[in-house]
């Protein structure tokens, strides 16, 4: 089962790509940057891990902005099982993967749990500038932008301003 924490920390490798002042800030590309955030979301951050979820980031959010078809994700997932145990008294899957792919295959299981529990709940923000992603938590499912202090204040702003310029004479 997909806990809260692996749907915010799916959110959050979706959100390492912003644009800051302009330009496309990779949190994964830098060496050290990337090991820092793959130790701080419980990994252990080898070249290898930070490479393998780099990749596995960029596949991810080209499915959510429909540009790639879910079946791309398939080669993220060979090799990976779950096998079954008794813990106090529950059953429980473990996952069974390599250590160094075990925060991306989370990503990609995070990700078909939302797809099939809250469909259309996890989506580009509406701000065409900018690159980050948001899980919408709202009942109608309405939210459209990735903060509303920042892209949705920006928007409308822009609407506003295009409004008035088209009403002058």
């Amino acid at each position: 089962m997909i806990d809260r924490a692996a749907e915010e920390r799916l959110l959050e490798l979706l959100n390492t790509t912003p644009v800051v002042e302009g330009a496309v800030h990779d949190a994964l590309g830098a060496p050290g940057e990337a090991r820092a955030w793959v130790r701080g979301h419980g990994g252990t951050g080898t070249r290898e891990e930070v490479a393998f979820l780099a990749e596995v980031r960029d596949a991810l959010q080209g499915v959510v902005r429909g540009e790639r078809a879910p079946e791309s994700l398939r080669e993220f997932l060979e090799g990976v099982a779950s096998a079954p145990d008794i813990r106090d008294g529950r059953l429980e899957w473990t996952l069974q993967v390599p250590a160094a792919r075990r925060l991306a295959v989370e990503s990609v299981l995070a990700w078909a749990h939302l797809r099939e529990a809250r469909p259309g709940r996890l989506k580009p923000c509406g701000n065409p500038q900018c690159r980050r992603f948001l899980l919408d938590r709202s009942k109608p499912n309405s939210a459209r932008w990735c903060s509303m202090s920042e892209c949705g204040n920006r928007m409308k702003a822009r609407r506003h301003y295009q409004r008035v310029k088209d009403a002058q004479p």
